[in-house]
């Protein structure tokens, strides 16, 4: 399959990362991270979701979140929690972990990032610097953003907690980890910059190897993406979205009559072909609508629709509100004058997020 639709889709939902923290431990310690909705607009303002993360740089830790067993983590592993859930981070499992106020990350909003933070012994505190030569385990945490809407059927296919470990993660990965460790306790020039990207890379590989690993029942987006037939067509219609598809066109070139092309959309993505379409290329006009400044008549023709007053109301069915309500709402992420188009949606990047 020609066609990457994983980065088509990370694309359209402006997925960006930031690191925040350089945390250094030593002895016996645990912290409790609230509920990432709880400090969204601190962390990562205009973000529709937000998901925590942490690379284990050095020694060894346990992530645990509510109602699951904990999970012990080593040197090179990663963890994400793509629903922004509550969770805990120990040196051991079953410590009792004070809970990051919000409070306390909405007054540290602006500081200097990655912020140091040391645990000793239980208690975490703001450091001046970054003293990890003699801890016991080193962490690189923060945050990663993405729209949820109008469509983003990547999110809800993740589990709570993703975990890809050191030896599954493979060599370069640990240089990430490596080199986000590095950017983190340097702050050198540019290492903003760097440490965004970082942050996207990692969270990009993660869930490419949770999809090679997942099991031959799976059902969801990442599961019809890896199906022969399901994938074809997510192919195409990503590829032009603007065509107009029918779904026995669409049947034709994934190699299935339309029912069977039917069923099997149905069977991993939960709805049919020509409802994802439209789906996608809402997703695609509320990113222009937001980015550019293109009249809605030009957008609705650029994703596939005849008339404006045809995608106007496609839109308010599936957002709520008409594309002109969407575009004074949204905040936009480059200057009104930037020009954007449905075949290229580049993922932003922003800064911000926890303790």
């Amino acid at each position: 399959m020609g066609r990457d639709t994983l980065s088509d889709l990370l694309g359209a939902v402006r997925l960006r990362g930031a690191v925040f923290y350089y945390v250094s431990c030593w002895r016996d310690w645990a912290t409790e991270a609230p509920p990432a909705r709880e400090i969204a607009a601190a962390v990562m303002p205009g973000a529709d979701q937000v998901m925590a993360f942490h690379m284990v740089a050095r020694g060894s830790a346990w992530a645990a979140v509510s109602g699951d067993a904990p999970l012990r983590l080593e040197a090179g592993d990663i963890v994400v929690l793509p629903h922004g859930d509550a969770h805990v981070m120990s040196s051991a499992p079953g410590l009792a972990a004070e809970r990051q106020q919000p409070e306390w990350v909405f007054a540290n909003r602006d500081a200097p990032r990655p912020m140091p933070i040391s645990f000793r012994d239980g208690i975490g505190v703001p450091t001046p610097d970054a003293p990890s030569d003699d801890a016991d385990a080193v962490l690189v945490c923060g945050f990663l953003g993405c729209d949820l809407r109008p469509f983003n059927p990547l999110v809800t296919t993740l589990p709570r907690l993703l975990h890809l470990p050191a030896a599954r993660a493979g060599g370069w990965m640990a240089n990430v980890i490596d080199q986000a460790a590095q950017e983190s306790a340097e702050r050198r020039a540019g290492g903003d910059a760097v440490l965004e990207r970082l942050a996207e890379m990692m969270f990009v590989d993660t869930v490419r190897r949770y999809l090679e690993d997942l099991p031959a029942d799976a059902r969801g987006w990442l599961a019809g993406l890896r199906d022969r037939h399901v994938g074809r067509a997510l192919a195409l219609l990503h590829g032009d979205p603007a065509h107009p598809w029918t779904i026995d066109e669409l049947g034709r070139h994934a190699g299935l009559s339309r029912s069977a092309l039917h069923e099997r959309f149905v069977q991993f993505l939960g709805q049919p072909p020509m409802h994802y379409l439209a789906s996608w290329r809402i997703q695609i006009g509320s990113r222009l609508l937001r980015e550019t400044g293109h009249t809605v008549a030009s957008i609705a023709v650029e994703v596939g629709y005849e008339s404006e007053a045809a995608f106007s109301r496609m839109f308010k069915r599936l957002v709520g509100v008409p594309p002109a309500a969407w575009r004074r709402q949204a905040q936009p992420a480059v200057p009104p004058t930037a020009s954007a188009t449905a075949a290229s949606v580049s993922s932003g990047a922003h800064s911000s997020m926890k303790r």
